[in-house]
């Protein structure tokens, strides 16, 4: 594990409380388990999409990541079952082979959680979380996963009428396209030193952005049926060379899911490519994510916040003097033109989770994410 301080949460005004960051953990527990309570085995043994896990993997490898970090890591204990190991990282079981390998099913799955947090209570009675980091990224790998596992359940038609309403929830009544304007100038981009922060948020550092307008809204559903309605999938000069390649070996038009979501709503599942062709079509362009910080650090500048993940035109790359911390697969392992940013959260990530700062990141062709667009065009 690297020794750096770079990147590591600095709490020296509020010491990590054992007892609190226990009773955190144990609700993000209750969270995951009444997720999948209401589904068969069937449904959480099966393979519902080749890009997705099945739901069984996801508990083990919940369990497996927290019996590294906090009773092995962090407590000094050796790994609860070391047999597990290989077949639960996400690196060395992708996600192509999950449904073929022999996991622990429902039931065993469960019982695995149960047994490693008992080993994490011994462990926090015994040495306290220390500066709260592995506490903390436990913690929010678990609350990731409990929305990584709602994308898979969309997929297969299991999300519960609660979650069906908050994808479905309207926009305010702001006119479709109202902007707002952000002027030229410098501002303090990434995460500051005060609180916990993935080590691709930081080191925060100065930016200058040229002045630009910026959607109060993000695209609702009613304006993408519009662009697909309206021959956006036919037109060729709207998309890159890349989009266009993906969708015609593809054959791609709009994800069956916009049909059922709410018109008022925001427009979910869009792939980057769909969302670059929308903006070009449009006029506009996505936000770099320079812009989009800056735009989301203002105060009321933006509506829907949270709503949907937001697609950026950056890729996917490290700030200026970034260190990976506690470990390079993390973040850094994915730095490339290949992925594109992604800022603000869906309505299913933990709030815990979705800062101004965190930064989300997938390939330009995926649609399993419960992801939007926001416009962005030059200032006036």
């Amino acid at each position: 594990m690297a020794t750096t301080t770079a990147t590591t949460a600095v709490r020296s005004d509020v010491p990590p409380n054992p007892v609190q960051t226990l009773a955190e953990l144990q609700e993000a527990r209750r969270g995951t388990l009444a997720l999948v309570a209401p589904l068969s085995e069937q449904d959480l043994e099966r393979v519902h999409s080749p890009i997705m896990s099945p739901l069984a993997w996801d508990l083990g490898h919940i369990a497996a990541y927290e019996d590294l970090w906090l009773a092995h890591r962090h407590g000094g204990k050796p790994l609860l079952r070391p047999d597990l190991a290989d077949l639960y990282d996400a690196f060395e079981t992708p996600r192509a082979v999950r449904g073929e390998i022999d996991a622990l099913g429902p039931d065993d799955a469960r019982a695995y959680l149960q047994e490693v947090r008992a080993r994490t209570v011994e462990v926090i009675a015994h040495a306290g979380v220390g500066d709260g980091f592995i506490a903390e990224m436990v913690l929010r790998h678990e609350l990731q996963h409990s929305e990584t596992m709602r994308q898979t359940m969309a997929l297969a038609g299991l999300l519960s009428d609660e979650d069906q309403a908050a994808v479905d929830r309207p926009l305010g009544g702001l006119p479709d396209q109202e902007w707002v304007e952000v002027p030229a100038g410098e501002f303090e981009m990434g995460a500051g030193a005060e609180a916990f922060a993935y080590d691709n948020e930081r080191p925060r550092h100065a930016v200058d952005t040229e002045g630009f307008r910026i959607a109060r809204n993000p695209v609702s559903c009613e304006s993408w049926m519009r662009f697909s309605d309206g021959g956006g999938y036919e037109q060729r000069e709207w998309w890159s060379v890349e989009g266009w390649a993906w969708k015609q070996e593809h054959r791609i038009g709009p994800d069956p899911a916009l049909t059922a979501i709410d018109p008022k709503a925001p427009a979910c599942h869009i792939s980057w490519f769909e969302a670059d062709a929308f903006a070009r079509a449009h006029g506009a362009r996505l936000p770099s994510e320079e812009e989009w910080e800056k735009a989301a650090s203002a105060t009321d500048a933006l509506a829907a916040l949270g709503r949907v993940w937001e697609w950026t035109q950056t890729p996917f790359h490290g700030y200026p003097g970034f260190v990976a911390y506690p470990y390079r697969e993390y973040s850094e392992v994915f730095f490339g033109d290949g992925y594109r940013v992604l800022r603000g959260g869906s309505w299913a990530t933990s709030p815990r989770v979705a800062s101004l700062t965190f930064r989300n990141w997938d390939l330009p062709l995926r649609r399993q994410i419960f992801a939007g667009l926001r416009l962005v065009s030059d200032a006036a």
